[in-house]
């Protein structure tokens, strides 16, 4: 477990748990426990994200440089959201072709990421002697256990394989910059697509089918309600014994469906575009053309998504200030956090909110989660995604860590066959690019959704220069803090009830912190090149 501080006041004891995730960056938890269960809890972006500072007054195009460099990780999906923020600022034609490979290229990053996050970074928390007790343990152990785990290896190493995909299309990965307003500068061949679709394959049979499902990908994707799950898990000991059957069964039995609940509203900014329906990208055409559709859920009803309806508040945020912007009006202006501790500011993290008609500026989760609650919406185009499993299981058993980690499992096999049907869709025979005029005013959005969850970008071009450039990522929309309302961010939500064992060692918070998969580098980042002042430090104090 990680590093940890606690403090014992009269009948509650706080403890601060270091660098909880197990992904890039510093994430820090306090939490208050009273009898066992924590009652308050705050998240800690410990150092400071200047990519927005950095792009000031740069070419347009440097956020198709910058943008990707700003995580190792999901990089593409940076790219992704930056290219269409200037396709919608220039008012680009984006040909068919160049759209398929961009949704390509989104979709093996994210199905890369998936066995890579369960197996390193969330799973190896579950083989935990906290759990030795369980019936389960002992497969679970020679399965997940980091280095050794059986099937830990074969995760991590097909993880290697979708990315193949990204390079063939893109040069390389991460880092690519290979998308660029008017389409893509790629022009694959037909060898270049059968590669793509063999290495597709192989992450299908090595890994997909015969590991985590333990069936075909369209039999899995015809569970519709938590009802089937339990059916499906009857149906074949494949199916139970499968990495998925014994994860749900797993996680039932030590708990992990009963906590982690989050504060039960979502948003997605929606992926992947309809080639036809995007060919000339605007801000107002965007919902309509996606294929992966965006959205709010309020915990009762649906919304349509609209950009014009975040915010960023910076009350209790390491920025000059206490105000709530639109990022088109956004500004990051850092301050010293021992001077902003001061007026109670506790985070690099800011806090994004989405101002829900008749509800308000609201906290919303985020994610896999979040993106599958969306695609339960009734009145979805043919080819757009309908799936109502989840929307079923927040309804049936609630949200959850385990519910959480299901979706993203889940989102393997709905990619695969995404991609697949793609790849064969690419015509060799037209364009992948039509040169845009540069426009020397404008302003552009542009959005994905990352594996972690919905990623986007303003730009306001000004004299051909960028005025402004601001980032907003699912990591500062689950683990932002309060805003001025009060209201906590989605983590600290979800950290409140969880039960605690072991104040000395509080799994149960890695477990939350680690479903959400909190990715700090993009939302911080260490600057303080003239001072050269320590920003953070870990501490290795023992508990009271």
């Amino acid at each position: 477990m990680k590093k940890q501080e606690a403090i014992v006041k009269t009948n509650k004891l706080e403890i601060k748990v270091h660098s909880l995730g197990r992904v890039e960056g510093d994430l820090d938890v306090k939490v208050a426990i009273d009898d066992g269960v924590v009652v308050d809890a705050w998240t800690e972006a410990t150092m400071f994200r200047g990519f927005e500072m950095i792009l000031k007054g740069k070419d347009p195009q440097a956020g198709l440089i910058v943008t990707p460099r700003i995580c190792g990780i999901c990089g593409g999906s940076h790219l992704t959201k930056a290219v269409y923020a200037l396709d919608t600022a220039w008012g680009t034609e984006v040909p068919p072709n160049a759209t398929l490979i961009r949704n390509i290229a989104q979709a093996a990053e994210t199905i890369q990421s998936i066995p890579r996050w369960f197996y390193a970074l969330f799973a190896i928390g579950l083989t935990h002697r906290h759990y030795a007790s369980s019936k389960l343990y002992h497969e679970v152990v020679r399965r997940w256990a980091p280095f050794e785990g059986e099937h830990y290896e074969i995760g991590v190493t097909v993880s290697a394989k979708p990315v193949e995909i990204y390079a063939i299309f893109g040069g390389q990965w991460p880092h690519s910059s290979f998308m660029v307003p008017g389409g893509v500068v790629s022009s694959p061949t037909l060898s270049d697509i059968t590669r793509s679709i063999s290495i597709l394959e192989y992450y299908r049979e090595n890994w997909l089918e015969k590991v985590l499902l333990g069936c075909s990908a369209e039999r899995w994707l015809e569970n519709k309600t938590w009802d089937d799950v339990l059916a499906w898990l009857d149906e074949k000991p494949e199916h139970r014994n499968s990495d998925l059957g014994l994860f749900i069964r797993y996680s039932m039995e030590i708990g992990l469906d009963k906590y982690g609940a989050g504060p039960g509203r979502y948003l997605a900014t929606g992926s992947f575009f309809n080639p036809q329906q995007y060919r000339y990208p605007t801000i107002e055409g965007r919902n309509a053309a996606l294929i992966s559709r965006s959205g709010i859920f309020d915990g009762e009803n649906f919304h349509d998504f609209d950009q014009a309806r975040i915010r960023e508040d910076h009350t209790h945020s390491f920025y000059r200030g206490s105000g709530s912007y639109h990022p088109f009006e956004g500004v990051t202006d850092p301050v010293d956090p021992i001077e902003g501790q001061k007026e109670g500011k506790y985070t690099f993290a800011k806090a994004p909110r989405y101002d829900i008609p008749g509800i308000g500026e609201t906290p919303l989760e985020v994610g896999p989660l979040a993106r599958q609650v969306i695609a339960g919406r009734s009145g979805a185009e043919e080819w757009q995604d309908y799936d109502p499993l989840f929307l079923n299981l927040i309804k049936e058993i609630g949200p959850s860590s385990m519910v959480r980690v299901l979706a993203r499992l889940h989102e393997a096999a709905k990619y695969y066959l995404r991609m697949k049907k793609w790849l064969k869709q690419i015509d060799l025979n037209e364009k992948f690019y039509i040169k845009p005029k540069e426009l020397p005013e404008g302003r552009g959005f542009g959005a994905t959704e990352a594996a972690r969850g919905a990623l986007a970008d303003w730009i306001q071009i000004k004299d051909g220069k960028i005025e402004n450039y601001q980032v907003v990522t699912p990591t500062a929309w689950n683990i932002g803090p309060r805003d001025r309302h009060g209201q906590r961010g989605p983590i600290e939500t979800a950290m409140i009830g969880v039960p605690i064992k072991n104040p000395e060692d509080p799994v149960e918070l890695a477990h939350i912190a680690q479903s959400y998969d909190s990715c700090l580098v993009c939302t911080v980042h260490a600057y303080d090149a003239k001072s050269h002042k320590e920003l953070a430090k870990y501490k290795v104090i023992n508990i009271c």
